[in-house]
């Protein structure tokens, strides 16, 4: 059974499973915000920030923010062996994280980017995601439109 881990505000770390997960009952009430109810306890929750690359995730609690870092099987195994890098590697694409509609494209190309500036937002599952980019660098060839539907993986970005 493959379990996540998260880890909020760097201090809290636990583990879920998609049961974990499918067991929640909540509503949409916004666009970025769910009612949710686990047990008798009642959460109101939006969604502040979302960066899907590096598995991150703002939240709203009932008023309290929250950050949130996810980590999958994979990603649990590299740091256990110790392969973490924290070296700057050059990127070439920027792919679609998951499938959605291309809302804004932020940047042209010939734009130069750091790590983290937004580039494109994306819209999937009725919420906006902010699209970052992973490196620094140029971008290069963008080969999608606003209002353009993507897959997951295809190629948003071409970076110089």
């Amino acid at each position: 059974m493959e379990k996540l881990k998260i880890v909020v505000n760097d201090t809290l770390s636990f583990e879920v499973t998609p049961q974990d997960l499918e067991a929640l009952d909540f509503v949409q009430t916004g666009k970025h915000s769910l009612h949710v109810l686990k047990g008798t306890r009642s959460f109101e929750v939006e969604v502040i920030d979302s960066n899907f690359q590096e598995k991150k995730l703002t939240l709203s609690i009932n008023g309290t923010l929250y950050q949130a870092e996810i980590s999958d099987p994979f990603d649990q195994l590299v740091n256990k062996m110790g392969l973490l890098l924290d070296t700057v590697h050059k990127v070439d694409t920027i792919r679609a994280p998951m499938p959605g509609l291309v809302l804004q494209i932020l940047v042209q190309p010939g734009d130069e980017v750091k790590q983290g500036d937004a580039l494109i937002i994306l819209e999937a599952m009725k919420m906006e995601n902010v699209i970052k980019s992973p490196g620094d660098g140029i971008v290069g060839n963008i080969p999608v439109q606003k209002g353009q539907a993507v897959d997951k993986g295809q190629v948003l970005i071409r970076m110089d």
